[in-house]
């Protein structure tokens, strides 16, 4: 069982590499690649090639608990749904990026950014929007307006991004994606999807002399989870898990 389990329905750790280069695609070298991956995770033993070029290993999806690895033209990803612990899925980054540079020659300054993304997904059946106002409140500025008599929300996403160095190389940046359209709210029929809160860390640029992929995956989740627990819990989690429980 996830750590967060009782705060949303799923929740999932994905890692982006983004590359100002493009990424070997040869047959030989990704599936080597692939292989060791799946040398410590033999459960991913799914593999496939999407259209666009982009390849794939998985775990089966059934359970809902899964680990997947991507390798895109300019990107290297990895994630797990549903983890039994955030270290395990730290464990499978750590290993990509251990990987990367003497398998797929990813060097330190091919680094456009790094990306560690903490996700937490509630499965709701109504309008998004409004049930976000009602959890996360309005600025005082907005107030007065979400109070327009007749009017009903068709689109609130709030979110903030905050530098954590003076060059802005290292951001933060909560976000809330709601999957209501206009047409469901004038229908009144609203089908059961995913209210998603992200909590994304991010490095940009080439990584500085002695920084190592894995140790600037360090660093990000160590800002994750100190953000999650300090601030993402008791005032975004647990007050839309309490209004979507109210519905």
């Amino acid at each position: 069982m996830n750590p967060y389990s009782s705060l949303c329905d799923d929740f999932y750790v994905n890692l982006n590499l983004s590359t100002e280069m493009e990424l070997p695609n040869n047959r030989e070298t990704i599936l080597h690649y692939f292989e060791r991956i799946q040398k410590n995770y033999p459960s991913m033993r799914n593999f496939y090639c999407r259209e666009k070029g982009d390849f794939v290993l998985e775990e089966d999806k059934d359970g809902g608990q899964y680990r997947w690895c991507t390798v895109e033209a300019r990107r290297l990803c990895s994630g797990q749904v549903n983890p039994v612990s955030v270290d395990d899925v730290l464990a499978q980054h750590r290993l990509v990026l251990e990987l990367a540079p003497y398998m797929l020659s990813v060097s330190p300054l091919d680094c456009e950014a790094l990306d560690l993304l903490f996700g937490f997904d509630f499965t709701y059946r109504g309008n998004h929007n409004q049930v976000v106002v009602e959890a996360l409140g309005l600025s005082p500025a907005l107030d007065r307006f979400g109070d327009m008599p007749g009017a009903s929300v068709i689109n609130y996403e709030p979110s903030m991004t905050l530098a954590l160095d003076d060059d802005c190389r290292t951001q933060c940046r909560i976000s809330v994606e709601t999957r209501t359209n206009a047409y469901q709210v004038r229908t009144g029929d609203f089908p059961e999807e995913q209210l998603s809160v992200y909590l994304t860390a991010r490095q940009y640029g080439s990584l500085g002399a002695g920084v190592t992929y894995v140790s600037a995956l360090a660093e990000l989740s160590k800002v994750c989870q100190e953000m999650v627990e300090a601030y993402v819990i008791d005032n975004v989690l647990r007050p839309l898990a309490r209004a979507i429980a109210l519905r």
